[in-house]
């Protein structure tokens, strides 16, 4: 019988959120990437987890990006945005629209041979708090479609890998924001899971200089333009990526 039991406990996935990312703080430090303006955590594996857990932080300035312009990046169709800025990520599908803050979206991902192709399928809820400090949170927790084969089928084929994670976009003082995420996954298929855990850290810290190096390609000039000129980016464009 599965672990899992229905009640009538209603769920809360912003309160878990919370939870998990406030939890981060007192994780054990690993190493700072990116001229250490990307400071990593970790957490083992606990009695209730299938794999250990990781996080990334980072903050910036305007010049970097506002918290509205994370938001609108992050806060909306996030899958879809990361396929322009994780280049294994090759093709995003919504699988189902559930509400204006709710949608269920599948990624695939494909690797350098001898890696198969990857497919990660998540219920993705937003939630945005416009109290000071304004604060925005994205929680991705995997989904299994086989016994629903209308939305199955929208699905590529590969191996089925999970992954959870919470994200926070927050409102810090003098117009920064910190970008804090944490994440815990399994790639499935035969890669054993301590080969996926000994480049996780750096794995997820890449994104951000990504994100910054894609974003930059499409903000607005108008916002970049507004972006104070004294500042300088706290994390520089990659010379040339999860989820």
């Amino acid at each position: 019988m599965s672990g899992f039991q229905l009640n009538i406990t209603p769920l809360k996935p912003s309160a878990a959120a919370r939870e998990v990312l406030e939890s981060t703080k007192t994780w054990k430090q690993g190493k700072s990437f990116h001229k250490n303006t990307v400071k990593t955590y970790s957490r083992p594996k606990g009695p209730n987890d299938s794999a250990a857990w990781y996080c990334r932080v980072s903050e910036h300035t305007t010049e970097d990006a506002t918290f509205d312009e994370f938001w609108d990046k992050l806060g909306h169709d996030k899958a879809q945005n990361e396929k322009e800025f994780i280049e294994d990520i090759k093709k995003v599908t919504l699988v189902k629209r559930i509400s204006d803050t709710q949608a269920i979206w599948s990624m695939f991902y494909n690797f350098p041979p001898p890696i198969s192709p990857r497919v990660f399928t998540v219920l993705q809820t937003v939630h945005l708090d416009q109290s000071s400090p304004r604060t925005g949170l994205i929680v991705s927790i995997p989904m299994d479609l086989s016994g629903d084969p209308e939305l199955c089928q929208l699905q590529e084929k590969g191996v089925m890998g999970r992954y959870v994670s919470v994200e926070r976009i927050q409102e810090l003082g003098d117009g920064k924001v910190e970008w804090r995420m944490a994440t815990s996954s399994t790639p499935g298929g035969r890669i054993p899971q301590f080969v996926a855990d000994r480049s996780m850290a750096g794995k997820i810290s890449d994104d951000v200089p990504h994100f910054l190096h894609w974003f930059h390609s499409v903000r607005s000039p108008s916002k970049t333009e507004a972006a104070p000129s004294s500042e300088s980016a706290s994390i520089p464009a990659p010379a040339a990526t999860q989820g």
